[in-house]
């Protein structure tokens, strides 16, 4: 890879650059998250920013729009050095920023979040139809209406994506832009980005953890590792293994939606690991059986409507389907954080009352929560507060909190699970996404669950992240835990799971082994389609 190609638009030269971020330092305390960091963007292009978590980059762009100042370096604007005191500062130098987690209002409509932070008098049909107009050209269609708290991630990712667009910016930031979208919805936000892009001159840095979008989507990538540019350049040529390895400093083995049929991908310097065997679960009752759940949202809407599954003791069950079909409430009813209308859950034979507080993981059902910000740890804690927040009596004497006991079993926690922190009492808001949700895994498996339900549990993460994460799911299978896995990325349902079932409003509608996985098939059952060869589910089927 190289970096000595002018800046150009629409193939014409053109001088200076966007924007120029030059030798880059910040310091959190004794951490340094960026180190002498450069960092070119251009008009007309789209620039990939690649990195493990805790590798910087989400540094470096905060510093850009101003979040973040930084200990020293420059920043240049059209060859021109500026201060970038604030994000009011960087919108006025045409800088605007999509964040990963969102910041948006509840309790507000899609129009009024979009509206924030405008001076003067409100024109609410006017935002509302510049909404619609964004949200129609990039296809985000929403409702500008719409209340926030009733969106799910996917909806609420479209309104922090016209948030930005509705400014027009010179220089666009897309942290991980796509991570709650679906990939039809990924192609056509691409599609239409690249057209902005071309036609309008604008520069785009794209912070993304995603290989196949990187070297589809973007024109340069550079590459952090531990708070440094490691590669820096064009992005024709490379390939994900080379990039994978230039971010993780090792060989890694690369998740394919092939990989469920014995095929892995690696960068050619380590052998091809073998695949094993499909489990076959042994026990003859199931480790969690769920038995016609039926939920009502509060707006009258079937969450869940007769949803019967079994998952046995060492197998992975994948709940693979588009977003918002009953997944997000699937895992609160087995969080203990929903209740349901009618239905029964079962551990081991064994009902458990749905909506108690504490009783499904007294039952031994452990959960890895679809947002770890949202219902798994608590940031303003430390490490090993977030390590016990659940069950606070294993490091208590006479209902007071040993505090040496608590630092002395989290550092035993902290080593197995090898959580990267400066030590138990480090606050959980200063470890990056992958070591947060470490942090999440060891607390859960600590309990030697019976079962593990696994919601999203690499989104957002690198690949050595996911490669960590996915290595703990199999184990647990392996230790004998029933594992179920819901997500919506189809490369993780096919790698990982022993069984797929497909879930659709809020029903199980189909099934199949690993061994007879249809693609094709398969991706008629997420869009809601049955037929006769469909292997349905007790019950649950059209």
């Amino acid at each position: 890879m190289t970096s000595t190609h002018d800046d150009h638009v629409g193939g014409e030269r053109s001088s200076p650059p966007a924007v120029e971020l030059i030798g880059i330092t910040k310091h959190f305390g004794q951490i340094v998250a960026c180190d002498r960091v450069n960092l070119t963007l251009r008009r007309g292009q789209i620039h990939g920013v690649l990195g493990e978590n805790g590798a910087g980059k989400s540094t470096l762009m905060k510093v850009l729009i101003g979040l973040v100042l930084p200990d020293a370096g420059e920043v240049r604007l059209h060859g021109r050095t500026v201060q970038i005191t604030d994000p009011v500062n960087a919108s006025a130098h045409g800088i605007a920023m999509v964040h990963q987690h969102f910041s948006l209002v509840e309790a507000l409509t899609v129009w009024e979040n979009v509206a924030l932070g405008d001076v003067g008098r409100l024109d609410h049909r006017h935002i509302r139809r510049r909404v619609g107009e964004i949200s129609e050209h990039y296809g985000l269609h929403i409702n500008p209406d719409d209340r926030i708290a009733d969106l799910p991630a996917g909806m609420r990712q479209r309104v922090e994506i016209i948030k930005c667009l509705r400014r027009d910016p010179e220089v666009l930031v897309f942290d991980e832009p796509t991570s709650v979208l679906s990939p039809s919805e990924s192609e056509f936000l691409f599609a239409a980005l690249r057209r902005v892009v071309t036609e309008g001159g604008k520069a785009v840095a794209l912070v993304s953890h995603k290989l196949p979008e990187i070297l589809s989507v973007t024109d340069e990538v550079t590459i952090m590792r531990d708070g440094r540019v490691v590669q820096s350049g064009s992005t024709g040529g490379t390939h994900a293994s080379a990039l994978a390895k230039a971010m993780v400093g090792r060989s890694v083995v690369l998740r394919r939606e092939h990989a469920a049929f014995g095929v892995i991908e690696t960068d050619g310097d380590q052998p091809v690991p073998e695949v094993a065997a499909p489990r076959r679960p042994a026990a003859t009752e199931p480790a969690l059986r769920l038995i016609d759940l039926s939920a009502i949202g509060r707006d009258g809407r079937v969450l869940l409507g007769g949803l019967t599954l079994d998952v046995y003791p060492g197998e992975i069950v994948g709940v693979a389907g588009v977003e918002d079909n009953g997944q997000r409430t699937l895992g609160d009813v087995l969080s203990s954080l929903a209740n349901i209308e009618s239905g029964q859950v079962l551990v081991n034979g064994v009902e458990v009352a749905t909506g108690k507080a504490g009783a499904m993981a007294k039952a031994g059902i452990a959960v890895i929560p679809e947002d770890r910000h949202d219902s798994g740890c608590v940031l303003d804690f430390t490490v090993a507060e977030n390590l016990f927040i659940a069950d606070p009596d294993r490091v208590s004497r006479r209902g007071l909190i040993n505090m040496a006991t608590m630092r002395a079993k989290a550092t035993q926690l902290i080593e197995q699970f090898s959580i990267n922190c400066t030590g138990p009492n480090a606050p959980m808001w200063s470890l990056s996404g992958g070591n947060q949700q470490r942090v999440v895994m060891a607390r859960e498996l600590s309990h030697s669950p019976k079962v593990l339900v696994a919601a999203q549990p690499t989104h957002g993460l690198d690949v050595g992240a996911i490669e960590y994460m996915s290595d703990q799911l199999r184990n647990a299978a392996v230790a004998g835990v029933g594992v179920l896995l819901i997500s919506t990325e189809l490369e993780e349902i096919l790698d990982l799971s022993d069984r797929i079932v497909v879930i659709y409003n809020g029903r199980i509608i189909g099934e199949m082994p690993k061994s007879e996985v249809d693609i094709a098939r398969l991706g008629l059952l997420m869009g809601g389609a049955t037929s006769d060869a469909t292997t349905t589910i007790g019950g649950s089927g059209d």
